[in-house]
């Protein structure tokens, strides 16, 4: 195969410059016996810059809002157009009307500089707000929303990985990450994301740009490998329905020379080194393309985790399912002739003269040589076209030496092009399992054993929907009331239409219930709205515990605290109609034992905030102090909603350790690290007023729970594979606290948490029951605070 190959040399300066501005493909194109021409296009910055149309090998981007593509001009320097911009307004307008005012602003503010990505149907931006990015999507370009990650999430940076088959695929890094995200699937319209991967690895690139550990199949949609950290180990998994499963890579069978491989999983398997070259002219260490949708090539080592060391090559000609190791050292590996022939050289910095062949797949390689003195090889390039058999590697003899290019032309080794019966079907699946995202795609693949040219790429042969079992379908059922007298209930209501509407013809205060039932359990949910200026927070602050026939002070503390002229709605007590104030805080007694729920509603202009608390109102109690397991501080974020849900789970948890009823116990996690809680032991009497619990009977109960916890015999699953531990902390006695003291230290905590975003460790000393803080937040209440913009009322 002498003949294959040319060799043309000219001096290195010219290519220099060529190469100016950075990253971007040179295509070369020969004719007759060594004519060259350059078209030097397709330049984009480093941090954006992609390849396979747009294919994310390696996502290797910036931040959220800064991975769009900016073409340059050949010769000049990339630099960010908006680095200059200091406040960004997002505008729409009519092309043909674009004026000043026809122009319409979806953000009333700035959105973030640089903060704008336009990918297919999706339209996103970024705007910062307290501190924390705020993430909306608009889809087939409809008004903008939220993005909304599940509850507790609290991204600090979000890339947009795909937007194919209309969904976003995104990497989001929330407060407790440094060096790791979780991948996150979303609906069709962009707005509602579940989790699909958590913890992928992460590192910074030259330039300080995000290298996440993730690469996307070339050729099959919904296929992805990611580097997951688990106990500080890295280990690759692969999926093949865009994130729902993940599993991981099974090792080869046999090595390179033959002898069987030991490796059972879930102990061992294959782990790749998912990083695609910065440098266009050279192979990644990982490789796949549209033309070979089978066919992965991949550098990696078999153990417990992906390791820097003992790397070897390997190649998977079933999309993953199975692989083979074809080098013991690393090598760039070229796609030729739609995946017909692959072409690998080795990485090294020493002079090389050969290369390795393969046409089938990678069974088998055969070595040739390119040039009869060894050459320092800086890349490698294919010829464009779909029928390309041409490469081209380029570099030097020796570091003061001219460049020098090596055209090799395959084509005189196939002596035919193939025919209909040199292609053999082939279905893709997930170990077995055919039905992939809903459907069963089947390619043409060239027999290995053919040797012949491919030419134009045979494409999928046949993609057909799989047939839907009992076991796809769920029924979700949903009631709404919504307290005029108008019931309604639909069933597997979309959160891709537009929401529930009604309209009210009344002015007045309307309570409104839904309640949602399916296969996985059901939940219920409470809004009083009346319908009539938005304010960001609204914080019910009163005691947790109190007396009978004391005074109780009950005040709405408002962020921020001047928005004008307010009106407060209460219900306390048994009372069937509200008390209407222009005051934030009012007085009243409770005259009987027990738990009486409290709700406040502000109203500013045309927006209504509200927050419900419970009181409980006893003559006498008792108060521990619990503590727990270190590790639930790595999942603490510190916030009310948070500490609410906690509160319930240790319930339940203190509940079935010690049988005792759960009117008796109240749970109360207070602000602040390490995680503490408050746990109360109230009377309980019956319904009839009889069998009334004694001050001896609270002992009782207080002694058993205590015993139980230092048993540890109390405990709770946070989430699936954590486990914390509930231990006894302090022990006091409450009998006829005064409330106003209680009230003071619970209304100062809470001012100085609203004014300040941090919440302080607290002192884990004993605390007497006057000194309670904040208890009264983290209770089993029925309605959250949360924003109503109310409707006009039609007359």
């Amino acid at each position: 195969y002498n003949s294959l190959f040319t060799r043309i040399g000219f001096k290195r300066p010219l290519l220099k410059q060529m190469m100016v501005g950075g990253v971007g493909r040179l295509e070369s194109f020969f004719g007759g016996l060594g004519g060259l021409k350059y078209i030097l296009e397709s330049y984009f910055h480093p941090h954006t810059w992609q390849q396979n149309k747009g294919s994310l090998d390696k996502l290797c981007s910036s931040p959220l809002l800064r991975a769009y593509q900016q073409p340059l001009l050949s010769g000049r320097k990339f630099g960010h157009i908006s680095k200059h911009i200091l406040d960004s307004q997002y505008l729409t307008c009519r092309m043909q009307n674009c004026t000043e005012a026809n122009r319409n602003k979806p953000f009333p503010g700035y959105i973030d500089p640089d903060s704008l990505i336009v990918q297919d149907d999706y339209v996103f931006v970024q705007l910062t707000s307290g501190g924390r990015p705020h993430y909306y999507v608009s889809y087939r370009r409809n008004a903008f929303a939220q993005m909304k990650l599940p509850k507790y999430a609290l991204p600090k940076d979000m890339h947009v990985i795909s937007t194919d088959e209309n969904q976003v695929f995104a990497a989001v890094q929330e407060w407790n990450q440094n060096d790791t995200y979780n991948l996150y699937i979303s609906d069709t319209r962009g707005v509602y994301f579940t989790l699909a991967l958590e913890n992928v690895q992460s590192s910074r690139g030259p330039e300080g740009n995000v290298m996440i550990d993730l690469y996307e199949v070339a050729g099959i949609k919904g296929m992805f490998l990611a580097n997951k950290k688990t106990d500080n180990q890295v280990k690759t998994f692969i999926t093949y329905n865009k994130g729902r499963d993940w599993r991981l890579l099974q090792a080869p069978d046999t090595d390179l020379r033959g002898d069987p491989v030991h490796c059972l999983l879930p102990y061992c398997s294959l782990h790749l080194h998912l990083k695609v070259s910065e440098n266009p002219y050279t192979s990644g260490i990982i490789a796949s393309r549209d033309t070979a949708p089978s066919i992965i090539v991949a550098s990696g080592n078999i153990g417990s985790r992906l390791s820097d060391s003992d790397i070897s090559m390997f190649v998977s000609s079933d999309a993953g399912n199975t692989w083979r190791q074809i080098f013991e050292e690393e090598h760039s590996v070229l796609y030729l002739d739609q995946g017909g022939v692959l072409v690998a050289m080795k990485h090294t910095s020493l002079p090389i003269r050969h290369l390795w062949l393969s046409f089938d797949e990678g069974r088998s390689w055969s070595k040739y040589s390119f040039t009869s003195i060894p050459l320092f090889v800086d890349g490698v390039l294919g010829e464009p076209g779909e029928e390309t058999l041409i490469m081209t590697v380029f570099g030097h003899f020796s570091h003061r030496s001219e460049w020098q290019l090596v055209k090799v032309d395959y084509k005189s080794i196939f002596d035919r092009r193939c025919a209909e019966e040199d292609y053999r079907p082939w279905q893709l699946h997930s170990q077995g399992e055919a039905c992939i995202m809903g459907a069963k795609r089947i390619y043409k693949k060239r027999k290995s054993e053919r040797k012949c040219m491919q030419g134009k790429y045979a494409g999928a042969m046949e993609s057909e929907p799989c047939v839907c079992t009992e076991a796809d379908f769920d029924w979700t059922l949903i009631q709404v009331d919504f307290g005029d007298g108008i019931a309604v209930s639909y069933v597997n209501l979309s959160s891709m239409e537009d929401g529930i509407k009604h309209v009210y013809h009344n002015v007045g205060i309307f309570r409104v219930t839904v309640q949602v039932d399916n296969s996985l359990g059901s939940d219920s949910a409470v809004l009083y709205l009346h319908v009539t200026c938005p304010l960001e927070h609204v914080h019910l602050s009163l005691p947790f515990v109190t007396t009978k026939n004391k005074e109780v002070n009950a005040t709405a503390v408002l962020w921020p605290s001047q928005v004008g002229t307010l009106t407060y709605v209460w219900w306390y007590g048994n009372n069937t109609e509200p008390l209407i104030t222009l005051e934030g805080s009012i007085a009243f007694k409770f005259t009987s034992e027990g738990m009486n729920t409290i709700t406040v509603q502000v109203s500013a202009g045309n927006a209504i905030l509200q927050d419900t608390k419970t009181i409980a109102v006893y003559e006498e109690f008792r108060s521990l102090r619990l503590s727990f397991s270190p590790n639930l501080d790595d999942y603490n974020p510190d916030i009310p909603e948070w500490r609410r849900d906690v509160s319930r789970v240790i319930k339940k948890a203190l509940v079935e350790a010690t049988g005792v009823p759960a009117q008796h116990i109240l749970v109360a996690v207070l602000p602040g690290l390490p995680t503490a809680a408050e746990l109360f032991v109230l009377p309980h009497q019956d319904p009839t007023g009889e069998n009334k619990r004694s001050a001896e009977d609270l002992e009782q109960i207080s002694e058993l729970l205590i015993h139980k916890l230092n048993q540890n015999s109390v405990h709770f699953e946070l989430k699936p594979g954590v486990q914390v531990l509930v231990h006894a902390a302090h022990l006091t006695a409450g009998q006829k606290i005064p409330g106003i003291n209680v009230y003071a230290q619970m209304q100062n905590e809470k001012e100085r948490e609203m004014v300040s975003r941090v919440s302080h460790p607290e002192s884990r000393s004993y605390v007497p029951q006057t000194e309670l803080r904040r208890p009264g937040q983290l209770i089993d209440e029925k309605v959250e605070s949360q924003l109503i913009v109310g409707r006009t009322c039609q007359e």
